[in-house]
Formats: structure tokens, sequence, C-alpha cells
């Protein structure tokens, strides 16, 4: 039995490569094509478009992992169903809810691939490739050409126009605020110096007191300022919530909710990537029954149809995704719920096919 297991996971692995191989470059030349109407601008060229989307290659096999999971295994067993191989396994009793066990745990080593990718490598390389574009297009790298940041606490509203380097910002502007709300003090920095994760040191500063109706304004060379936002923070607040990594995204999902902010775009990224598994597990189990369904039908026909199939629940889930942050639904629903759902039915379709 355990033959039949490898050679049917061995088939499901090279169909894995084949997906990949196809929808990969596929991808990765409409990042590009976007990428060359960008070039010339700047110091922007064709090798930075290029440069550019390698870096998201990472990225893109992430999100096209359900599909990949798919295809190849439709591409695997569709090939075993017109070979007759699969008729010859149902022959010798072998259950489809069996079978199904060969792409599962080859869709175990594609998830623990992706959390590899997700932590370690597609964060660091998108983060990259979207700094060095940038740069080359004469953009603040950070933060967007004069769009600045803006962060709070309970006291404090912090605005940093941009980041010259990690420990060093200019154009600060800092309200600070009573226990009731109203404005005491504002505070308006040419620079300053990252020192700690507690002390900025401003520097060039008109410090506005708002006092019994009146504004008083002083002008100091330098002042000490204890921050709640360390460099760390201030890094996480310039990125795109999709290019963190997840713990990159707990840790600022947390940070935004004990001073306040609304982090709702974060922890959907964050329940996105669990969903992900859950969405790359259910198309897995959804090829199976599938592929079963229609055994006497040939391959092609189960790949157009496989795709079609990818298309449509990966439209339906980008306008859960996108409806649900904008209705304000709770973010963890919003990405699981599909996966869940996707499950469910590949269960019971897999179980009708038994």
């Amino acid at each position: 039995m355990m033959i039949i297991y490898r050679y049917i996971a061995y088939q499901v692995f090279i169909g894995f490569i084949i997906a990949t191989a196809v929808l990969l470059p596929l991808f990765s030349f409409f990042d590009l094509l976007d990428q060359l109407d960008d070039v010339g601008r700047g110091t922007y060229r064709v090798k930075d478009a290029f440069l550019y989307t390698a870096m998201l290659l990472p990225r893109r096999f992430i999100q096209i992992a359900p599909f990949v999971a798919l295809l190849g295994t439709v591409i695997a067993l569709g090939k075993l169903a017109v070979n007759s191989e699969l008729i010859a396994l149902r022959v010798a009793g072998i259950s489809p809810l069996r079978i199904s066990l060969a792409p599962l745990s080859v869709g175990i080593l594609l998830l623990l691939s992706i959390a590899v990718l997700e932590q370690s490598v597609a964060p660091q390389l998108q983060q990259k490739a979207i700094t060095h574009r940038a740069v080359a297009l004469e953009q603040s790298a950070e933060l967007g050409k004069n769009l600045g940041i803006w962060t709070r606490n309970e006291q404090n509203i912090l605005r940093i126009g941009h980041m010259l380097h990690p420990k060093k910002a200019a154009d600060i502007e800092i309200l600070q605020l009573d226990e009731e709300g109203y404005l005491l003090t504002h505070i308006l920095a040419q620079f300053a110096d990252i020192i700690d994760d507690d002390i900025w040191a401003l520097s060039n500063v008109i410090i506005r007191t708002f006092k019994d109706d009146q504004i008083s304004a002083t002008h100091v060379n330098s002042l000490n300022w204890s921050s709640f936002l360390n460099p760390e923070d201030i890094l996480t607040l310039t990125k795109p919530p999709e290019s963190l990594s997840p713990l990159e995204l707990v840790r600022h999902v947390e940070f935004l909710r004990s001073t306040g902010q609304d982090a709702d775009s974060y922890a959907l990224a964050l329940w996105r990537k669990i969903g992900s598994a859950l969405m790359t597990i259910a198309m897995l189990l959804l090829s199976i029954p599938f592929v079963f369904g229609s055994i006497r039908t040939g391959l092609s026909s189960k790949l157009v149809f496989a795709t079609l199939i990818g298309i449509a629940v990966y439209l339906l889930d980008q306008i859960i995704a996108n409806a649900g942050l904008i209705l304000r639904f709770n973010p963890a629903l919003i990405a699981l719920v599909p996966g869940l759902l996707m499950i469910l039915l590949a269960n019971l379709w897999l179980r009708r096919t038994v």
C-alpha cells in the first residue's frame, strides 16, 4: 500500500511543479508589464523592472499556492485517470478517500514551504523590491512622496514627514492632548534623532502651548521627547500589510490596538495568511472528487474546468475580503470562512464519490 501512496504522491509532486511552471511565469509576466510602464521615470530602467519582478517571485508563489494545489492535483490524478490507473486502484478496493491521503501529504509539504517563505524570504524580498523601486522613481522609499505617516496613542498624535534613515526622521509634528482630548501642546521639529526606543532628540523645535484660550510659542534648538513609537514600529507602519511576515503582523496589530488605532487591515492580512493555508487544503480536497466525478473525460477538459473554478474562487475570496473590510466585519471571520466553506464542500463531494 505504501508503494501506491508514494507513487501517487510523486505524481502529485510533479503536477505541482508543472502547475507552478505555468502559473508563476504568467503572473510574473503581468507584474513585469505593469512595471515597464514606469521605465524612464527617474532612474527606473528595464533592468530595475526585471529585478522588481524577480524579487516578487516568492510572494507570487505564496499567492498562487491554492491554484497550484488545485491544478497540480488535477494534472496528476487526471493523468492517472486517462491511463486507467485510477480505475485499477478503484477495482483494487482503494477508495477516493484513501487515495486523497497521498495528495494531502504533498500538500502539507507545500504548506511548510510556504510557511518558510512567508516568514523568512518573501517579506524581506518584497520590502527590498518596494524600496528599490521607490528610490529609482525618486519617491520617498518609506512613506510615499508628500504623504507622511500618522500614528497615535492615548494622549499623543505623531506625524513623520519622511525618514532619512532608520534612526533619523525629518519634518516631525507632535500633538499632545489632555485626558479629555483637548489640545495642550503642538510641537514642530525639523529633525528627530532616534536615540533609543524611548527618547527622540528633536532639533530646531517650535513649541506652541494652548492654555486658557491663549497660544504661546517658543523656539528651542533641541528637545528630548519621550516617544511611544520605537524604530521597528516606524518601519512596520511604512510597509504594506501584505508584505509583513506573520510575526511582524502579530506585533503590529498588538501595537495598533494598544494605542487605540484601527488595526483591521493588518489583522485581515494576518488572518488571510491562515485563510490561504485553509484554501490550499480545500483546493486539494476539491480536486479529488472533481477528477473522479469525470473519470472518463479527457485531461484537457478537466484542466479548463479546474481553471474556471480557481478563478471563481479567487474572485469570490477577493470580494469577500474587500467587502468585509469596508463593512468592518471581524477580520478572522472574513479570512477563514471562505476556506472553511470550501473544505466542507469538498469533503461532502468527496464522500459522495466514495
